[in-house]
């Protein structure tokens, strides 16, 4: 299975990057094919609503880092979302390349992929996923893929926090079962 997974944290070491290496460790144990983009670290310029790519007929007015992700999106069975919680949402970051799917909107819609999202908070409460939830499953109905739902690790404000709790297990079991888990979508 073909994997993408997008992190949006701007710390290379903290909580989300932790749930990222453990996802990544159990699928890579499953002989799954993972990609990494770590839109924290690459060049993405922001979405201008130009349309000049027209949804994909084009190619973008920016000759950026998206151009790498473009071709492994277009190709992805499973996209993963991992990302800190910022203000109730995923970071901008990782929204940024969201918003760079317009440029092969036509390319990527209706292709049924799967998304798990991993996100980490540190609010000690699980209502404050109900912002970054919401994103989610607009994003991945609009596009015409299925929410499998994921892990949102509450409580988890730096990483021996989130080391002492069950999260960083969930996630290599997670990437280690996931062709289980997206059979029973």
């Amino acid at each position: 299975m073909k994997i993408v997974v997008i992190t949006g944290s701007p710390h290379r070491d903290g909580t989300s990057a932790l749930m990222a290496k453990e996802f990544i460790e159990g699928a890579n144990i499953a002989e799954h094919d993972v990609y990494r983009f770590d839109a924290a670290f690459k060049k993405v310029h922001p979405c201008i609503g130009c349309d000049k790519c027209e949804c994909g007929k084009n190619p973008c007015v920016f000759q950026d880092d998206m151009n790498e992700l473009y071709s492994k999106l277009k190709k992805a069975d499973v996209v993963v979302y991992v990302s800190p919680l910022y203000y109730h949402n995923i970071s901008a970051q990782l929204k940024t390349v969201i918003d760079r799917y317009h440029g092969i909107d036509n390319l990527i819609r209706g292709t049924g992929k799967k998304v798990f999202t991993i996100i980490t908070a540190a609010y000690p409460e699980d209502w404050v996923f109900e912002g970054v939830k919401a994103t989610i499953k607009t994003t991945t109905r609009y596009l015409g893929w299925k929410d499998c739902g994921g892990i949102f690790a509450y409580g988890c404000y730096q990483k021996a926090d989130i080391q002492r709790t069950d999260y960083p297990r969930q996630a290599f079991e997670l990437g280690k079962n996931l062709e289980r888990m997206v059979a029973c979508q």
